[in-house]
């Protein structure tokens, strides 16, 4: 069953805090009467039992990492399919440190402006522009396809070579062949892989990205056994009248529509 846990988790934000605050109002914008708890999909996300929500962590900075990592791999023995929302990129690294332990051969299909794969970034190697670097050094991804990216600099592209990333700029969408996948399959949808006029509740806003409606088409396309998911980056203090957290919502539901269905 999908399982929601909240990850209220900026500590490793690099330019602006504020994505600890985005898992109730994520929640909130989710379950507002203004829509219906149907999916796209043709799934009622919000019929009794389709999934459960472990509430949100209470973290201390210092150990956050290792708690995270706990709860997680105790979600994944309990047979859930744990659906993050944080909180900054850098809580993808604990919680594939978990599933990376259990499914081998896993993919990440990673939706972003940005790769995230500095080998540090500001003297600090879990910030949250690094995450994907430290996931694939430790081996705990068989593949990763990362869509929507538009900030690659001489770096970040030597290291997707490094680890054999699959990029998918946003210059080459759509590209819902490279989402034709097997096996077991992780995404994680960064809300700046949106443009600012869909997604301005964003610290690091990139225009020329995806609308909302190519993203939930991305989404749909994606082939394979989602076995987790996480939502983050978005941050309450650089909304404009809700319209970001209306968004993450509406993403967060397909999301959960798409592994209910599946």
């Amino acid at each position: 069953m999908p399982t929601l846990i909240g990850i209220p988790f900026d500590a490793n934000s690099s330019y602006m805090r504020g994505a600890a605050g985005a898992p109730a109002k994520i929640r909130e914008s989710m379950h507002c009467d203004a829509s219906n708890m149907w999916s796209e999909v043709g799934v009622d996300v919000g019929a009794l039992g389709a999934f459960a929500d472990r509430g949100d962590l209470r973290l201390r900075d210092e150990n956050a990492f290792a708690a995270i990592e706990q709860t997680i791999d105790g979600s994944l023995a309990e047979g859930e399919q744990p659906v993050s929302v944080g909180g900054d990129h850098s809580i993808t690294y604990p919680i594939l440190r978990a599933l990376g332990k259990r499914y081998p051969d896993l993919t990440i299909v990673h939706f972003d402006a940005h790769p995230d794969l500095y080998d540090e970034f500001e003297g600090n190697r879990l910030s949250h522009a690094c995450p994907f670097a430290r996931i694939m050094e430790e081996g705990l991804a068989k593949k990763l396809v990362q869509v929507g990216i538009r900030t690659m600099n001489e770096h970040q592209r030597t290291q997707a070579k490094k680890f054999g990333v699959e990029l998918v700029e946003m210059q080459s969408l759509p590209a819902y062949d490279r989402l034709k996948l097997q096996g077991p399959v992780y995404i994680s949808f960064d809300v700046d892989v949106l443009d600012p006029a869909f997604a301005p509740g964003v610290s690091h806003r990139e225009p020329g990205g995806m609308s909302v409606r190519e993203a939930i088409a991305h989404l749909h396309a994606i082939q394979g056994r989602i076995v987790g998911a996480d939502l983050v980056e978005y941050n309450p203090v650089r909304d404009i009248s809700g319209a970001t957290a209306t968004v993450a919502g509406k993403i967060l539901k397909e999301i959960l529509g798409k592994m209910i269905a599946g």
